[in-house]
C-alpha cells in the first residue's frame, strides 16, 4: 500500500468580540453530525497561514486573519488504496467580516458557538486541546 502525505490548515474563529468561535458541522458516514474546526488542504504556493485564512472564509463565509499559531495535529488513516498521513495546523483566527455560511458543499451546518460551550460541542479531542491554548491566549490578551 502506498503512503501519501497530506497537509492542511485551518483553526479556531473567534468573533469581534471573543465570546463566540465559527464551528462547521459534517455528517459521517452513519449519517452523525459532528461538529469542528474548520481546516482544508494547501494549495501550491500557499502558505499554511494563508490557507487558513482561504480555508475558514470557505467553509464557514467568515473572512479573518491569524492571530497566534495554536498547534499540529497529525494522523493516520486509509482511503482507497493508499495509507495517508496528515499534518493539520491549527491558528487562532479573529473574524472581521463576511457572514455565516453553509454555501460550502463540503459542510452541512456552521454556527457560532459560544467559548464555553466547545468542548462539548467539538467531536475531536485534538481539537478540543487546542481550543483550550486558544482559551488562554485570549485570556492573556485581554
Amino acid at each position: 500500500m502506498r503512503t501519501v502525505d497530506e497537509t492542511s490548515a485551518g483553526g479556531l474563529v473567534v468573533d469581534a468580540a471573543g465570546t463566540s468561535a465559527a464551528l462547521i458541522g459534517r455528517l459521517d458516514r452513519r449519517g452523525r453530525l459532528l461538529w469542528s474546526l474548520p481546516k482544508g488542504h494547501l494549495e501550491e504556493g500557499e502558505t499554511a497561514e494563508q490557507a487558513a485564512v482561504r480555508e475558514v472564509e470557505e467553509e464557514t463565509g467568515i473572512t479573518a486573519s491569524v492571530r497566534a499559531f495554536l498547534g499540529s495535529i497529525d494522523y493516520w488513516f486509509v482511503a482507497e488504496d493508499r495509507r495517508i498521513h496528515k499534518t493539520v495546523h491549527h491558528y487562532l483566527l479573529r473574524a472581521h467580516g463576511g457572514e455565516l455560511s453553509d454555501a460550502d458543499v463540503e459542510v452541512t451546518e456552521v454556527a457560532w458557538v459560544p467559548l464555553g460551550e466547545l468542548d462539548s460541542r467539538l467531536a475531536y479531542a485534538d481539537e478540543r486541546r487546542l481550543v483550550r491554548r486558544a482559551t488562554q491566549i485570549l485570556e492573556e490578551s485581554a
